[in-house]
C-alpha cells in the first residue's frame, strides 16, 4: 500500500509539473500518438462533488488540449443524457443514472470508475438509520436526479418500499427548498451533495446517519464513472485516453492534496466557497 501511494503521489506530482509548465508537454507526450482533436467539452455540473473534472483543466491542457470548454448542465440534472445527445463530450455521472441514460437510447461509452460517493443523509435526532425512514418525509433537490436515485436504492436495500414507505419532497419550484425545510424542522431527513452537507454542518443542523464515502456496502463501489459521447470516443481514441488519464490524475490530486485541489476549483469559478471545497476534498482522503 505504501508503494502504491508513493507511485500515486509521483504521477500526480509529475502531471502537475507538466501542467505548470516546468517542462514541456510535447516532450512528455512525444512517444504517444498525436491527438485527433484538441477540443474537449465537459459538462459544468452545479456541484463540487465532481471536482476531478474541474481540477483536470490544466492537466487536460498538459495532455495537448488547447480548447477546453465547459457546457452548462441541463436544469433537469440529466448529465449523462446530455452527453448521450452529443451536447457535450464527457462528464462524471452517478452510475445508476448512466444505466438509465443508456436504456433511454443515449449514445454513451462508460470509460472507467473515478470516485466513490459524496452523498450524506442528514436526519433529525430520533432517526438513527435508513430503516427508520419508514413513514418519514425526506427531501432531495430534484425528483429522479442522482441523490434521489441513490436513496431509492438504499431504501430498497434495507427492505423499504421507496414509493410507499417514504414521502418525498423535491424542489418543484423556486419556493420549495428541501434543505431549508429540513433546517426549519418541517421534514425529517435530507440527502445532500456538496456543498449542501458542508452548509448543514456549518449551521449545526441535524446529524449524519449515512455517508457514502465510508459506510458499507456503498463505500465499496464506484459512485461516479466517466462517460463519453460514443461518436467522440469512436473518432478520437487517443484524445479519449488522454481525457481519462487527466481525470484520474485529478482524482488522485483531490485525495493527496485537497487544499490545492480546492483552490483550483475556486480559481476556476466552479464554486465561491473555498472552505466548503476544501472540506469536501479533504474528506476524500478516506478514498486513498
Amino acid at each position: 500500500m505504501s508503494m502504491m501511494q508513493t507511485r500515486r503521489r509521483f504521477w500526480t506530482t509529475l502531471s502537475l509539473m507538466s501542467a505548470a509548465g516546468l517542462f514541456g508537454a510535447p516532450r512528455l507526450l512525444a512517444a504517444e500518438a498525436a491527438l485527433e482533436t484538441t477540443t474537449v467539452r465537459v459538462v459544468r455540473v452545479p456541484g463540487i462533488c465532481v471536482a476531478p473534472q474541474y481540477v483536470a483543466d490544466e492537466l487536460l491542457r498538459a495532455e495537448g488540449f488547447t480548447d477546453v470548454r465547459y457546457v452548462e448542465a441541463w436544469q433537469t440534472g440529466e448529465f449523462s443524457e446530455q452527453v448521450g445527445h452529443g451536447e457535450a463530450d464527457f462528464t462524471l455521472e452517478f452510475a445508476a443514472k448512466v444505466v438509465q441514460a443508456i436504456d433511454l437510447g443515449g449514445a454513451l461509452s462508460v470509460l472507467g470508475g473515478v470516485m466513490i460517493g459524496c452523498y450524506e443523509l442528514f436526519a433529525k435526532d430520533e432517526i438513527r438509520s435508513v430503516a427508520d425512514l419508514r413513514g418519514k418525509t425526506v427531501g432531495v433537490q430534484i425528483a429522479g436526479a442522482n441523490p434521489h436515485a441513490f436513496l431509492i436504492a438504499m431504501a430498497a436495500h434495507v427492505g423499504l418500499d421507496p414509493k410507499a414507505d417514504i414521502h418525498w419532497v423535491t424542489s418543484t419550484d423556486a419556493s420549495v427548498k428541501p434543505l431549508e425545510l429540513f433546517a426549519e424542522g418541517k421534514i425529517d431527513a435530507f440527502l445532500g451533495t456538496p456543498p449542501e452537507p458542508q452548509e448543514l454542518r456549518a449551521r449545526g443542523i441535524g446529524h449524519v446517519i449515512f455517508n457514502s464515502i465510508v459506510d458499507r456496502p456503498w463505500s465499496q463501489y464506484f459512485c461516479c464513472v466517466l462517460v463519453g459521447y460514443q461518436e467522440y470516443v469512436r473518432r478520437h481514441p487517443v484524445a479519449t485516453k488522454r481525457v481519462l488519464r487527466a481525470i484520474l490524475k485529478a482524482a488522485d490530486l483531490c485525495v493527496t492534496e485537497p487544499a490545492r485541489a480546492a483552490q483550483r476549483v475556486v480559481d476556476g469559478g466552479f464554486t465561491a466557497r473555498y472552505d466548503y471545497a476544501n472540506a469536501e476534498r479533504g474528506s476524500l482522503r478516506q478514498m486513498a
